[in-house]
């Protein structure tokens, strides 16, 4: 496959996940989505093995696609059961619920990889490859070219999607009000109370999405232009998102003791000076800045999630299902805006502007309602 192939297919199955969310998140707010999750795990590992298949027995791109784009709507259908229930299991820690919820979720897309790539290594063996990499000799010509072992994570996905099935609550109207916390007052509500948050949010995520996600995607480009490895501006880059994973949970119990809107001011304004000061580090300074550009600006994911569901007390799944697909989405125009900008004024510049707007979506965060605590 050419590198646009392998880009239309990973962008088009993300686009399938982010904007089907919504409607599943509605689904599962009606009956909790039991059934929504554990056939969404099902759906995802489904499409997977099916892809793989076609590929390996067709080496036709576009039979594989298919199955491919599909595997994104199984994605789409998990994640609003899992924030849905992050929020409702216990209110007075919604935030660090689902700081858990995303934390989990980023080890599992740190240790597919390492798993996918033993797998891989296990059933190619290379007995020739310490004498042929000091020659620069391609070591894909000894190489067996299989990917069946990849097949066994399917095992890995039943019982999951077997206790989910037997886990996840289920509940009627009544039971939806009052996870919910759905009281007649709350039917009351303005429509402007609730569209004016929204709207804030959604200028504040697409500021933020500059920053994380879409300036990670030139960290890479960034430290290969000043000379580092692909193994060295590999490690930078997986320690921006390791780091936000396991900051969210430390932001995510601060947001359920202290004010939200202060937290993501702070944490998102302190992030600036790392996204400005990066292009100019070298060395262990710039694994410190990613570091910090990766827990301060990354660390707020699970509040912005929260926010959105208590201003649709309601509906928490399709408001998480929407934010959260807002957030893939802003990130893929951070990026298109990133590369566009790097072009014109270079990539440290680009970085340095990156900075300025996290300024402003930490600002703008305290334009959001205060939450009441009781």
């Amino acid at each position: 496959m050419t590198n646009t192939q392998i880009g239309f297919a990973i962008s088009a199955q993300q686009l399938a996940g982010a904007l089907t969310q919504p409607a599943f998140g509605l689904w599962a707010d009606k009956n909790g989505g039991r059934w929504l999750g554990a056939g969404g795990l099902l759906m995802t590992m489904g499409m997977f093995v099916s892809w793989l298949a076609v590929g390996l027995l067709t080496h036709n791109y576009y039979l594989m696609i298919i199955p491919f784009i599909l595997q994104g709507l199984g994605s789409g259908a998990v994640h609003p059961v899992g924030m849905l229930h992050s929020a409702v299991s216990n209110q007075t820690r919604a935030a660090s619920n689902m700081s858990y919820f995303f934390l989990l979720g980023q080890l599992g897309l740190a240790t597919g990889p390492i798993l996918a790539g033993l797998l891989l290594d296990a059933s190619n063996p290379n007995p020739m490859l310490p004498f042929m990499q000091p020659l620069g000799i391609d070591n894909r010509l000894l190489v067996n070219n299989t990917a069946s072992p990849l097949f066994m994570t399917m095992v890995l996905a039943l019982p999951i999607s077997m206790f989910m099935a037997s886990a996840i609550p289920t509940w009627t109207k009544e039971g939806r009000d009052k996870a919910s916390g759905k009281t007649q007052t709350m039917e009351m509500v303005s429509t402007k109370s609730i569209i004016l948050p929204l709207a804030i949010i959604a200028v504040m995520v697409t500021f933020r999405g500059l920053a994380n996600p879409g300036s990670v995607n030139f960290i890479p480009a960034l430290f290969q232009q000043k000379g580092w490895s692909p193994a060295e501006y590999g490690f930078i880059t997986s320690l921006f998102w390791i780091s936000a994973g396991i900051s969210g949970v430390i932001f995510g119990n601060f947001a359920d003791r202290y004010d939200r809107r202060l937290v993501m001011m702070i944490t998102m304004v302190a992030s600036a000076p790392t996204f400005f000061l990066l292009p100019l580090a070298d060395g262990a300074l710039a694994l410190i800045l990613a570091l910090g550009a990766g827990s301060l600006s990354g660390g707020v994911h699970s509040i912005i999630v929260v926010l959105a569901q208590e201003a649709i007390p309601a509906g928490k799944g399709m408001a998480g299902g929407a934010i959260l697909g807002l957030i893939f989405a802003t990130g893929a125009l951070g990026s298109l805006i990133i590369g566009g900008l790097a072009d014109l004024i270079g990539l440290g510049s680009t970085f340095q502007v990156v900075a300025i707007a996290v300024i402003i979506a930490g600002m703008l965060s305290l334009a959001l309602p205060k939450k009441q605590r009781g």
